[in-house]
């Protein structure tokens, strides 16, 4: 008798403990997403978009993708690097997943995007025909023209190396066509 209520009394025990898991990992991943708003925001909008990208809303294969670059060194970032050391890389995958479920921030600059540059059309198998992002690419629409304009720049002078398709694509356009699409891309 004694033995049979010690079993139930351990399973549940070990049922709520399950059940208490997830919510502790989810409240972790909040803390840890706290760090991650006193830049890049606490409503999706970069304290500065010059310099920080928006990261609500954005593809979550990409953030994953960017974060473990930081991580290994692949992506250089005084700045990111220690923010990720301490992280796993199962917890990265999970800010990337929180962070991708963030809806985009409403545009916060009035600018229409205007007629599509010279170029622009290589963009678009990858980070899709609204620029919007996809399975392969980050969004670009609605990013700062600052940020675009210097990881476009990064690109095509080998500052930035964590894609092996971009810095050709940046190097084979003129500094005005990379300035165009960043406008562009900045208006949408």
């Amino acid at each position: 008798m004694i033995n049979r209520q010690l079993l139930t009394l351990c399973g549940v025990v070990g049922i709520v403990a399950a059940i208490a898991a997830p919510a502790k990992a989810a409240d972790d991943i909040e803390a840890k997403a706290q760090t991650c708003a006193a830049c890049h925001g606490a409503n999706g909008v970069p304290t500065d978009p010059k310099t920080m990208p928006i990261i609500w809303g954005q593809q979550a294969n990409y953030l994953y993708k960017e974060l473990h670059d930081y991580k290994s060194g692949d992506r250089k970032s005084p700045i990111m690097a220690p923010v990720v050391a301490d992280i796993s890389l199962p917890e990265l995958r999970q800010l990337a997943n929180y962070f991708a479920a963030k809806p985009w921030p409403a545009k916060q600059a009035a600018g229409a995007a205007g007629a599509p540059p010279n170029g622009i059309a290589q963009c678009q198998p990858c980070h899709q025909p609204n620029f919007e992002g996809g399975a392969p690419a980050p969004r670009l629409a609605g990013l700062s023209y600052d940020y675009l304009a210097r990881e476009m720049n990064d690109f095509a002078n080998g500052e930035r190396t964590n894609n092996g398709d971009m810095p050709g694509f940046m190097k084979a356009l003129s500094e005005s066509d990379r300035d165009a699409m960043a406008k562009y891309l900045a208006g949408l």
